[in-house]
């Protein structure tokens, strides 16, 4: 993703960084709240992964930040882990669906 990045190109880019190879058949839906814009969500299932803005009404995992880290998390300034204990970002739910994240996704 490029420098110039915002919540928009995020919701719209993530799915075509989906890396299906790393999913080993997941079927999750991740939640994210950010308290600051727009809150969206990943559906992945089968392989497949489609971004929706709104709140889905039943999550897997749902994790809560401002804009600012998730485009630090989304650029690879910052860790998820590094947010998480900095307070910087909460997750609820089956939290052990954080640590995958970074192996479903390419920069």
């Amino acid at each position: 993703m490029s420098t110039n990045i915002t919540l928009e190109k995020i919701v719209q880019k993530l799915p075509a960084k989906f890396n299906p190879e790393q999913s080993n058949n997941l079927s999750a839906i991740y939640q994210f709240k950010i308290t600051n814009a727009a809150a969206f969500y990943l559906r992945i299932a089968d392989n497949n992964c489609e971004s929706r803005y709104g709140d889905h009404p039943d999550p897997d995992i749902t994790l809560l930040m401002d804009e600012a880290t998730l485009i630090r998390v989304i650029n690879g300034e910052q860790d998820g882990m590094s947010a998480f204990m900095q307070g910087q970002l909460r997750a609820e739910g089956n939290v052990m669906l954080a640590t995958r994240l970074g192996k479903l996704f390419s920069r």
